[in-house]
């Protein structure tokens, strides 16, 4: 019933004791007690590490084809418009699926999703490779099999993309979730930048696609393994905070109608949802928008990339802070405002030809203070509606962000006209004119933030849970101390 730990954190007390089941230490010939609060597992960093690798793996799978959609069309032998469907199949699958997962996560745990992840994201995968070595004259299987491929991999998307907050509450104190979070939810634009250089790289040619899918295939498989054999547990053997004890404490369809009942948490659920489906669009819709006023394909994909390398920079630094701080309201706060104001910049300096660096430049923006607030937000959305489990009340954003994302698109691209002369123009045969569809873009994120800015309130459930906790325990033990124990 003893196991020993060593206690890391204090140097006069680095020898090593014996912990009892009651999680006491006797110190000392005058009886006193000190409790240790809660032991940190240093296998967290592993889980953490396989969620990373699934994600920036299933990320890059979804955009395979986009960057090289030329060269796929012309290996599979269908239009431009099928090889756009074998993104767009994410979106499709993901709204409806997006319950289920939820249910998983907070109900089968979080070992079962992600190894149910690691498998269906390494089988489509590999039915697509596979796929694209069928003879294609014969049988003519070769699209059919790699979209069963993706199709198998955005049914993976779900199971992983909403994990970083449940694991996060899980396995991390509460002085590193804001950073776990971020940490685990940005691997997936890493992979949504990986896949725009990689597969321009690889595939010059149509002839090189085979080769282009084995290269995506390989991480795949790999992190399959590494979750398979790796993550023997969904959660630690001891909880890591007082949140992490009551994780998912509310049923599923209990925990449903307490959502639908926050105030708070759906103003969040609205308003953040725009900023998400703002970012699809901005994402989707960036080369079509330049391509008017004479920018280049090469300068699209580098205000991109900029956009995914910023925003990676700032979710980080945010992430330590708001660990520090837990100043998840004011952050989200600020950076909504400012992303807001970015997506203003970005609604008319694009329309302005010869301006590449203050294109750039806003481009740069808007990911940094976008995507710094995308884990944050997550965190916040678990705080106000505790004891909601974790995977249900971040997975509802996403569902608000993907299902305002489809119809955004469709209303931007609705509200487009076509330009009979744009001398300027690198877009091809179809020119079109996005003046209407920007100013739409950027009036919906104006109205949504100040709504957020106004109207948003909330207390932190979760921590304030946490701190009564800690409170009872010093009450009934007035000689408790706590320390961080890492597991030897």
């Amino acid at each position: 019933g003893e196991e020993e730990v060593s206690l890391m954190e204090e140097h006069e007390l680095s020898r090593t004791f014996h912990l009892n089941r009651n999680q006491e230490l006797v110190l000392g010939s005058n009886g006193n007690h000190i409790l240790i609060y809660r032991i940190f597992y240093k296998r967290r960093w592993f889980v953490l590490l396989v969620l990373c690798l699934l994600n920036c793996s299933n990320a890059t799978i979804w955009l395979t084809f986009a960057p090289v959609a030329d060269q796929s069309g012309q290996y599979l032998t269908v239009s431009l418009q099928n090889i756009n469907w074998l993104s767009l199949v994410f979106m499709v699958v993901a709204i409806p699926l997006s319950f289920g997962t939820t249910w998983m996560l907070d109900t089968l745990g979080l070992r079962i999703t992600l190894i149910l992840g690691s498998w269906l994201n390494m089988l489509g995968a590999l039915l697509r490779f596979l796929g694209t070595l069928l003879p294609p004259a014969r049988f003519k299987l070769q699209f059919p099999a790699v979209m069963l491929g993706q199709t198998l991999g955005a049914l993976a998307q779900p199971l992983i993309i909403f994990a970083p907050t449940k694991l996060a509450a899980l396995w991390f104190p509460d002085s590193q979730r804001a950073t776990a979070n971020m940490i685990a939810s940005m691997s997936n634009p890493l992979g949504i930048l990986l896949a725009n250089i990689i597969s321009p790289v690889i595939a010059k040619t149509s002839a090189q696609i085979p080769t282009l899918l084995l290269a995506y295939a390989v991480p795949a498989c790999i992190t399959c393994l590494l979750a398979t054999v790796g993550i023997r547990s969904g959660k630690p053997p001891t909880p890591p905070s007082a949140g992490a004890e009551s994780s998912g404490s509310e049923p599923f369809i209990q925990g449903l109608k307490l959502l639908l009942r926050n105030k708070a948490y759906l103003i969040l659920l609205l308003c953040f949802g725009c900023g998400i489906a703002v970012f699809t669009c901005f994402s989707t819709l960036l080369d079509q928008i330049l391509c008017v006023k004479g920018y280049s394909n090469d300068f699209a994909g580098l205000c991109g990339a900029l956009f995914i390398v910023f925003g990676i920079v700032g979710a980080g630094a945010v992430g330590v802070y708001v660990d520090k701080t837990k100043k998840f309201t004011e952050v989200t706060k600020i950076g909504l405002g400012l992303s807001t104001l970015s997506c203003i910049a970005f609604s008319v300096v694009s329309l302005m030809p010869h301006q590449k660096v203050a294109v750039a430049a806003v481009c740069s923006l808007f990911g940094f203070f976008g995507f710094s607030i995308y884990p944050v937000a997550m965190e916040l959305s678990v705080e106000s509606s505790y004891p909601v489990g974790e995977a249900t009340s971040a997975g509802l954003i996403f569902v608000s962000g993907q299902v305002q994302s489809v119809v955004y698109i469709i209303l931007l691209q609705a509200l487009t006209k076509p330009i009979t002369e744009s001398p300027l123009s690198t877009c091809g045969d179809a020119v079109l004119s996005w003046k209407v569809s920007m100013m739409v873009m950027a009036g919906l994120s104006s109205f949504f933030t100040c709504c957020f800015l106004v109207f948003f309130q909330t207390r932190y459930r979760r921590l304030e849970a946490e701190e009564q906790a800690a409170h009872g325990t010093r009450e009934n033990n007035d000689t408790t101390t706590s320390y961080q124990i890492v597991e030897n």
